[in-house]
């Protein structure tokens, strides 16, 4: 499919005359290759390298910014995702958590499905004893148009392993995530 393409049929649709956007189409097609580049990730290939750990209590990167697009509306989704998870025997660079987070903040989301997506790939790439994700997001479909509800925050959370079936563990993973 040629983006830039379809961008000029769009754009012709709304301001026919226009020699102003000629340029346009290209600017586009460039900001939807970088913004939607989490599509076809190799996870795995993303997480190549673990480092052998005795750790075995929760780690947590916290207030990773990402960015995504809302896939109803097209319009931008901006927050903070937190990740924490419990080793076992493997640990990961912090940077590759938020590898991750991109991976699937580039693509056309919801964010209850991203939330647990970002859980799962951890949980898979990693065989951990437990993980939670934790994101808070504003909502373009929500601040911008219908309602507009200018920050208002969407949270979501998943949880998997170990961090899903002991409550004290979930609570601290919270606790931690919430404070400044």
């Amino acid at each position: 499919m040629d983006i830039e393409h379809h961008i000029k049929g769009i754009l012709e649709q709304i301001d026919p005359d226009s020699s102003r956007l000629k340029e346009t189409p290209e600017r586009v097609a460039k900001v939807c290759s970088e913004s939607l580049s989490g599509y076809g990730a190799d996870i795995p290939a993303l997480v190549n390298k673990f480092y052998d750990s005795a750790m075995d209590d929760l780690i947590i990167l916290k207030n990773i910014p990402f960015e995504s697009h809302c896939e109803h509306h097209l319009v931008p989704i901006i927050g903070v995702a937190s990740v924490g998870y419990v080793p076992q025997g493997k640990i990961v660079g912090a940077s590759k958590l938020a590898r991750i987070v991109d991976c699937f903040a580039h693509r056309l989301q919801l964010q209850e499905r991203m939330t647990m997506e970002i859980a799962r790939a951890l949980e898979t790439v990693l065989d951990l004893k437990g993980v939670g994700v934790y994101l808070e997001a504003e909502h373009f479909c929500i601040s911008h148009r219908g309602v507009k509800k200018p920050g208002s925050k969407f949270v979501t959370r998943y949880f998997c392993g170990i961090l899903k079936t002991d409550l004290d563990l979930r609570r601290e993973f919270l606790y931690s995530v919430q404070k400044n």
